[in-house]
């Protein structure tokens, strides 16, 4: 059995890790840490835990000397020095912040102000896309795991950038979010009386998510992309729906379109080309490690309009490191990730 550690075991984030690895058949949650809660059982914080989950909150330097793979469910920043305490230790380690996500240093210290150490540690980190790079996971220790935006984002256009089919220049990206994406400590923007009721946009064209999404598009379409990216707050709990802009390559037809993202995703676990006509709802993949995509192409301007979503807490964070965990330890890609969406 795999031993399994989470450090930030209370946030959102770290809970869901909690909650998908007591079902891993492969897995035993050998610890958790928090430091907010140390000392405390993790079902103190989390009630529905109790009698599931007991573990108490305890240090990280315990979750490191008692796993084989440490989940770091941290804000950025945080996590260069736990890796590197990790890889010290023969450790595997998967980052659910933002530490090893970004290939350019100034970038990183531009975009999150924050310090990007450890260089040899950088180079060897993989990013965690794990239905583009998952070669690449095979063969290093070190994870950085996607945003749930750029997630979204780079499953519902990488047919379309790798196959040539639009230009990865002027990208419009349209996201809309559940609360959860804020993180557990409560914001006035995500204080209920605020949200509740309400639908705004937020960070336009600054969202920190920007660059990681354009790394990660311009290594799909081989050349440079650029992207205009607009999120926006739900009123809603969990999910995320991206509506994708980009301008088809002349003479592309829909039908080229929807045979490379069939032929792309046919033999992909948890990535779901749906029928023409049917739409996506964040709602169909609640609870899920499923991306569902729906394609249009709109004639009069020539564009290829791609609606994507994803469970943000989910395939967004603790589901899709639980895959990259999968595949580091040469198991089956979907072990204990087979939740059925929720229907209502």
């Amino acid at each position: 059995m795999i031993k399994a550690g989470i450090i930030g075991a209370t946030g959102y984030a770290g809970v869901e890790l909690v909650r998908i690895l007591l079902r891993h058949p492969q897995v035993t949650l050998a610890a958790v840490s928090s430091v907010s809660f140390e000392g405390q059982p993790i079902c103190d914080v989390y009630p529905s835990l109790r009698e599931i989950c007991e573990l108490p909150c305890r240090s990280a330097d315990d979750v490191i000397a008692e796993s084989d793979v440490i989940f770091a469910a941290l804000p950025h920043g945080l996590s260069q020095d736990t890796a590197k305490a990790c890889a010290d230790a023969g450790k595997k380690f998967i980052d659910l912040g933002a530490d090893f996500r970004l290939d350019d240093p100034e970038q990183y210290e531009s975009w999150y102000q924050s310090e990007y150490r450890y260089d040899d540690l950088h180079k060897s980190a993989v990013y965690g896309l794990c239905e583009m790079f998952r070669e690449d996971i095979q063969k290093t220790s070190i994870i950085g795991n996607p945003g749930c935006y750029p997630t979204s984002v780079a499953l519902g256009l990488a047919p379309a950038l790798k196959n040539k089919l639009v230009s990865p220049v002027g990208i419009v990206v349209d996201s809309k979010s559940g609360t959860t994406g804020a993180g557990r400590k409560p914001t006035q923007t995500t204080h209920f009386p605020d949200c509740a009721d309400a639908f705004s946009a937020y960070k336009v064209a600054s969202h920190r998510h920007t660059p990681e999404i354009e790394q990660t598009l311009s290594k799909l379409a081989g050349e440079t992309a650029t992207i205009t990216f607009v999120p926006h707050l739900l009123p809603v709990n969990r999910g995320i729906l991206s509506t994708i802009y980009a301008k088809l390559q002349d003479g592309v037809t829909e039908e080229q379109i929807r045979t490379a993202y069939n032929a792309a995703y046919a033999g992909e676990r948890f990535v779901r080309v749906m029928p023409k006509g049917q739409a996506v709802n964040i709602r169909h993949v609640q609870c899920s490690n499923y991306c569902d995509i729906q394609l249009y192409v709109d004639e009069h301007t020539r564009l290829l309009v791609v609606t994507s979503v994803i469970d943000n807490m989910v395939k967004g964070a603790a589901g899709q490191a639980i895959q990259n965990m999968n595949l580091l330890f040469g198991l089956p890609e979907g072990t204990g990730l087979n939740m059925i969406p929720l229907s209502f």
